[in-house]
């Protein structure tokens, strides 16, 4: 087992995220000032092009799709799907989304609705409602997926039709990372972006579910009940990873699917039903009417603080997230078409997305219109309670708000256990395909406690802004180097299919 660990990768890796742990428990107030600079630098300076990297990734997922590569079938033309359509677009979405879509599908809707930057006086409440869902259908839709869609697509294709390494720098090996030492830098980076937007994740998940447990009258939320949350998740993590693929994070995704069904339908039939089905049929023409101007908005002339909070936090985090999402997308997608890759891990997302959204957006906006303040004031106040106030105007509230914390526990888990067995991937020899789609459980328990670790630090050396700023940092280089795999993939698709 010991032999499957690629040594310099995962120490290497641990060693620079043991060095940030102690250099921020040490110096706790100073990282958390630090935190906040470094994020507005980024934001406040590279927006631009962070917001054209995102879109340059949903453009090539478009052409991909469409061009004459998009018939290329991903481990050979003989190649079948390892798991069935259900149990693939359930695996990608758990995987993909997690936590996040639970803490911000009302949070994000009323906190725009609200802003006194996005809006003037006078606005009408309509123009404010459909502008609030427009931009959370840009956060959370097409860009997102398109950029796991452009790193998974990469993995997949130079992993299974090209035999290289489930790594980051297998996209770069013909092209300039001939040394070794080259190699493991590209890969460790990955591993450290994996690594904190997991984290991030998990932070958002456990501070939640803590808010909820004290809406419960189960326990009183605080920061030291948010990290007992995250290490029991983490170990509820363990197990899963354990068992494997198949047997843990499989299993575990179907009944997440099923939990999040369970609670959207509830939500739709108990909530305003008509004016959400009116919500979401307005804000999808809207979205599409305008979704040129909205992917393309930088704040150029107006104050950027909005922007750097919001779109590029968001753009970062999933940028962050990619090499995780698209690693585990590529593992479980042999089989499939680039066609069908596309169309089922960036359309079919989004469509999900866009209805998850409508449903609780719309319903908050309308808990909004007719009690102005009453979800908005609470969000201002502490966001993580957003979803639990918003429940509380519900019959069976209680059931609901239990139903949530269930949902958002089996989101934290999928996201432990995914991100375990990526990093383990990613740092495992590469002796054989065996190797790489199992790793030694060894690596994967290491990483599933290290990424508990890495959210309980981050939450105190500054909350969530250590959260978003953890994500901005890591997430903005590597969008570099995704841009630069993607044109290395086209160039050897060009050359594969002559």
């Amino acid at each position: 087992m010991l032999k499957s660990i690629d040594y310099k990768r995962f120490f290497i890796s641990l060693f620079l995220i043991a060095a940030f742990i102690g250099v921020t428990l040490v110096n706790i107030d100073t990282a958390s000032n630090l935190f906040s600079n470094t994020q507005s630098f980024i934001a406040n300076n590279f927006g631009w092009l962070i917001v054209l990297c995102a879109n340059g990734f949903l453009i090539f997922c478009i052409w991909m799709a469409i061009s004459r590569f998009g018939s290329i079938r991903l481990g050979g033309a003989d190649a079948k799907p390892e798991f069935n359509f259900i149990n693939w677009i359930a695996m990608l979405f758990s995987a993909g989304l997690g936590i996040g879509v639970i803490f911000y599908s009302v949070a994000e809707p009323v906190s725009h609705l609200s802003s006194l930057v996005l809006f003037e006086e006078g606005v009408s409440f309509n123009e404010r409602a459909t502008l609030s869902m427009n931009l959370t259908f840009l956060h959370w839709g097409f860009h997102a997926w398109a950029i796991y869609g452009v790193v998974g697509l990469c993995f997949a294709y130079f992993a299974f039709n090209l035999g290289r390494p489930f790594r980051v720098s297998s996209f770069f090996l013909d092209i300039g990372l001939e040394s070794a030492w080259s190699r493991v830098t590209v890969d460790v980076f990955a591993i450290l972006a994996t690594v904190f937007g997991i984290a991030t994740s998990l932070g958002l998940g456990a501070t939640q579910i803590s808010t909820g447990l004290e809406y419960l009258g189960i326990a009183n939320s605080s920061l030291m009940g948010t990290f007992w949350i995250i290490i029991f998740i983490t170990l509820l993590g363990l197990i899963s990873v354990v068992l494997g693929l198949n047997a843990g994070i499989k299993r575990l995704s179907q009944l997440n699917m099923i939990l999040c069904g369970c609670f959207l339908i509830a939500i739709f039939l108990l909530g305003p039903s008509g004016y959400i089905l009116d919500g979401f049929v307005e804000n999808v023409g809207s979205y599409i009417q305008n979704f040129i101007s909205l992917s393309t908005n930088v704040n150029a002339y107006n104050d950027s603080e909005w922007q750097n909070g919001w779109t590029l936090f968001y753009y970062c985090w999933w940028f962050a997230w990619s090499p995780f999402v698209g690693l585990f997308i590529a593992r479980i997608s042999y089989g499939r078409t680039i066609k069908e890759f596309i169309l089922g891990v960036v359309l079919l997302p989004s469509l999900i997305v866009f209805i998850w959204l409508s449903v609780f957006g719309n319903a908050a906006i309308h808990q909004e219109f007719t009690t102005t303040g009453s979800l908005a004031n609470a969000i201002n106040e502490d966001i993580s309670s957003s979803l639990f106030i918003f429940l509380e105007q519900y019959p069976g509230s209680s059931l609901l708000m239990g139903l949530s914390l269930i949902n958002i526990l089996t989101f934290f888990v999928t996201s432990s256990d995914s991100g375990a067995l990526v990093s383990a991937m990613m740092t495992s020899s590469n002796k054989g395909d065996s190797v790489q789609q199992d790793p030694a459980i060894l690596t994967r328990v290491v990483w599933a406690l290290t990424l508990g670790i890495i959210a309980i630090i981050l939450l105190m050396g500054g909350g969530l802004s250590a959260l978003q700023t953890s994500v901005i940092v890591t997430g903005l280089p590597f969008a570099l180097i995704a841009f630069i795999a993607a044109r290395n993939l086209y160039e050897k698709l060009k050359i594969d299919s002559n």
